[in-house]
């Protein structure tokens, strides 16, 4: 291979690697269901834009008779030519009491905890006696997690938790996102 080859392949490759691929993680929509409004129900649920780099979810769940038992995650991702969302990555349900405990008894359900740790007040073993809040993860947190820590692929997503005591499910919160 010629000099010219040599210095047109490393310029290439200094480039390619100067080049870093960015992704973005935005909130597009929450919606909180009360499902047994007896047992609870949502004082607030929503995403504040503070301005175009700062925006929030928060959430207060007034509970009205406790324990939640059990808690169910799913990971959705609509996906092209799908009216909808299909179910992606993970779908997992937890003995809340038993994972609270041991926090790392599982990885999945430990990686996405992790994104409300820091911002609420449901660190702490059973039994729940009060009303349980998340108040203002910031996206830049959501977003780090989700395109650094353990990266995503490009697509709209939606974070379904449902919320269960009795085995009858009390509460359903939806978070919609998309990386970008």
């Amino acid at each position: 291979m010629g000099g010219k080859h040599r210095i047109l392949l490393s310029l290439f490759a200094i480039l390619i690697s100067a080049v870093k691929i960015y992704s973005k993680f935005e909130f597009t929509n929450i919606k909180c269901n009360s499902v047994d409004k007896e047992f609870s129900d949502f004082e607030y649920c929503y995403i504040k834009s503070v301005n175009r780099s700062y925006k929030y979810l928060s959430i207060k769940a007034n509970l009205f008779k406790t324990p939640i038992t059990k808690i169910n995650g799913v990971i959705f991702k609509r996906f092209n030519g799908y009216n909808g969302y299909r179910p992606f990555m993970f779908n997992v349900t937890l003995d809340a009491c038993r994972f609270l405990n041991n926090t790392k008894s599982n990885p999945i359900a430990s990686y996405f905890f992790d994104f409300i740790i820091p911002f609420t007040n449901m660190y702490h073993n059973c039994p729940f006696d009060h009303d349980l809040i998340i108040d203002k993860v910031p996206i830049d947190f959501v977003n780090h997690r989700v395109t650094k820590v353990l990266p995503v692929p490009e697509g709209d997503y939606l974070y379904e938790t449902n919320w269960i005591a009795y085995d009858i499910k009390r509460a359903v919160v939806k978070v919609y996102g998309t990386i970008s």
